[in-house]
């Protein structure tokens, strides 16, 4: 199976070096400053008492041929997303599968558009990690899985061979049969918590070592939640409480990449989580104050850093 990864940043130069360490085809398709890092020092990744330098074959836009791969890991932030989808484009055939591992839903209802419904597949990545100032990835914490699946839910051949190679490569890969609702769910949870320390400017602890500071993450969970649940994707019970367990622990270390962004002063996915949520709050009559005023914060700072 070869396979291209579109993006070699802290999700997909993970997973990416993952199926390189287990002998997979891989090629990361690249922006032309990262290849000459890249190559310059290896695809790097360390924490967690690891190290590890691959070798990785690159390619950039003006490389690539119109030779199709057979599957596609999409891993790029959703301020890239649109040029990477176009640089992409030539690798892509009928008979190729798509894997996004955007956040949000906004890339699925644009990938069907640009390449019909039969080759995408819906995603949901879970790691913690980040790039550090070398562009060397760094694990957080152990979490790594990916859980993939067909839009319609049918089950496919072609999604038991990804996740068994995934598997293979030492990634805690699932399979769902309602990839959809999976992807909605962790946009609630996303949105939680990323407008909790975004609009406090610190971690979970932070938050709650303050006064009326518990009470605050549930409260943004309630609104997300109600947006999933007018769409038709209502979070389950064990979600909530795991999640306003996540928002409300005591002397927490946790806040998203999204709050990493935003702290480094670089640009965020507001559009694509918070303005995509909050629209689709307006045409479902639920009221989201919170998501609101996280939403103009973050548009602000969005602003701010890309007239700087």
């Amino acid at each position: 199976m070869r396979i291209l990864v579109v993006g070699a940043g802290a999700t997909g130069g993970f997973f990416g070096a993952r199926l390189v360490r287990a002998g997979a085809d891989v090629t990361f398709l690249v922006r032309p400053h990262r290849a000459t890092a890249l190559r310059d020092r290896g695809l790097r990744i360390t924490g967690l008492a690891e190290e590890e330098v691959i070798a990785p074959e690159l390619v950039t836009a003006a490389e690539l041929s119109d030779r199709p791969y057979d599957l596609v890991l999409l891993s790029v932030k959703a301020t890239a997303f649109k040029q990477a989808i176009d640089d992409a484009a030539p690798a892509i055939g009928p008979q190729s599968a798509i894997v996004p591992m955007l956040n949000g839903m906004a890339h699925l209802d644009e990938l069907n558009a640009r390449f019909g419904a039969g080759p995408v597949l819906g995603g949901v990545a879970k790691v913690v990690t980040t790039l550090n100032s070398d562009g060397d990835i760094v694990r957080l914490a152990p979490l790594a899985g990916l859980t993939i699946g067909e839009q319609d839910g049918r089950p496919s051949p072609r999604v038991d061979r990804i996740r068994a190679l995934l598997a293979d490569a030492g990634i805690d890969a699932g399979v769902s049969a309602d990839i959809v609702a999976a992807m909605w769910h962790k946009w609630v949870f996303i949105t939680t918590v990323g407008a909790l320390t975004c609009l406090m400017r610190g971690t979970v602890g932070d938050v709650n070592a303050v006064p009326g500071g518990s009470r605050l993450g549930p409260a943004i969970l309630a609104e997300a939640a109600a947006v999933a649940a007018a769409a038709g994707f209502p979070v389950p019970a064990d979600e909530l409480a795991a999640t306003t367990a996540t928002v409300t622990q005591p002397l927490s270390s946790f806040a998203p990449s999204m709050y990493r962004d935003v702290v480094d002063g670089r640009a965020a996915e507001v559009e694509h989580v918070f303005g995509d949520l909050v629209t689709r709050a307006r045409a479902l009559s639920v009221d989201t104050p919170l998501l609101d005023l996280a939403t103009l914060h973050l548009r602000v700072h969005q602003h701010r850093t890309l007239t700087m």
